[in-house]
């Protein structure tokens, strides 16, 4: 069980690892918690109450304050990152305890544990501003969804973003292919079919083959198609807190494992050509998909049927429009190798160029 307060999360400072603090003299529950530090991955500074000044309560990013420890740290300065952890549910005055001593949170052990363990990590990891993550899904099959897809990581890893590009359309054909490089070392989606829990984002960072200056998680030529929603969900989560940007490239059918990519999608991008037929369709894929992403967005791909151009598009489909995505005859090379689409500053990267200048501004991350 977790309560929360309204205090702003702490931040490592500069995005460097830092030691949580705890302070206890409770023998049972600090063996609990450096089993938890050591699930996580961090090794925490123990005292049995506040540290003299500069010994770590004002620089550990996170600190965990036994329920027997509460009345040694109320006259400590008040921070933010204070985490008062007990184990007696019961007890109604542990709120109070927790405001004395300002704490962001109330935990009580067993049932907090996981949410601990994810606390503790991303202190471990020096967690920052999660990646804005934007996921291209088409509006009917051959719409350039996975195109678009490539040449939205491609421009912002050219921009000089930490980028992964995530394929979670199993029978798509790899976009490692279309970024040629299918032959590439690094793992690919069946090595992360077992993973639960926490997936260590530097980890999963490295282990991936690394394309046009981003890194890519695509398929492998295998029989597996199927990733269980758990991993999925493990995944991206460890792929967002490596901060800058995620594309995900969807399939149109929604199943458990893509709902659990959209859950994590912060800008839904619909790629819609200029046809009644595909309007129609992807009016049943924006019907499915806006059940769990709430942010979609049309972007509308000529050339256009007579009476429709890119607002009726986005007006029929009762959607904001994202832009008219340009048609490039240099893409045909581009399948072939030569060149990723969004390579050449041509139009297609200018759309994404203007794509991410107006969403990182949105997401104030720029």
């Amino acid at each position: 069980m977790t309560g929360t307060f309204t205090h702003d999360p702490p931040s490592a400072a500069g995005g460097r690892q830092s030691r949580p603090l705890i302070i206890t003299e409770d023998a049972e529950l600090l063996d609990d918690l450096l089993r938890l530090c050591a699930a996580a991955g961090a090794t925490p500074e123990v005292h049995h109450c506040v540290p003299e000044r500069g010994g770590g309560w004002e620089a550990a990013p996170l600190v965990l304050v036994g329920d027997d420890a509460a009345r040694r740290v109320r006259g400590a300065a008040r921070r933010h990152g204070v985490v008062l952890v007990g184990r007696d549910q019961d007890d109604p005055g542990v709120w109070k305890r927790a405001v004395r001593i300002g704490a962001d949170h109330v935990l009580m052990l067993p049932d907090g544990e996981q949410w601990l363990v994810d606390r503790i990590a991303d202190v471990a990891e020096g967690v920052g501003w999660p990646a804005l993550t934007v996921g291209v899904i088409g509006g009917r099959g051959g719409a350039g969804a996975s195109t678009l897809a490539c040449a939205l990581a491609v421009t912002s890893a050219r921009e000089g973003l930490r980028t992964l590009l995530v394929d979670a359309d199993p029978l798509g054909g790899g976009l490692d292919v279309l970024l040629g490089g299918e032959t590439a070392e690094g793992l690919r989606w069946p090595a992360f079919a077992a993973s639960r829990g926490r997936v260590g984002s530097g980890a999963l960072e490295e282990s991936l083959p690394r394309l046009h200056s981003l890194r890519v998680l695509s398929w492998d030529r295998g029989d597996c198609v199927a990733i269980p929603p758990q991993a999925v969900r493990a995944v991206l989560a460890a792929a967002r807190r490596r901060g800058g940007t995620v594309v995900v490239d969807l399939p149109r059918r929604i199943d458990d494992s893509v709902a659990e990519a959209l859950a994590q999608v912060d800008i839904g991008l619909l790629v819609v050509p200029a046809e009644l037929r595909a309007v129609a369709a992807a009016g049943r894929v924006a019907s499915a998909a806006g059940m769990v992403l709430r942010d979609l967005r049309v972007a509308v791909r000529g050339p256009y049927a007579p009476g429709l151009d890119d607002r009726e598009v986005a007006r029929l489909l009762g959607l904001p429009l994202a832009g008219e995505v340009p048609v490039e005859m240099g893409l045909l090379r581009a399948r072939e190798g030569k060149a990723p689409p969004g390579a050449a500053r041509g139009p297609l990267a200018r759309f994404c160029t203007g794509f991410w200048e107006r969403a990182l501004v949105e997401a104030g991350a720029a």
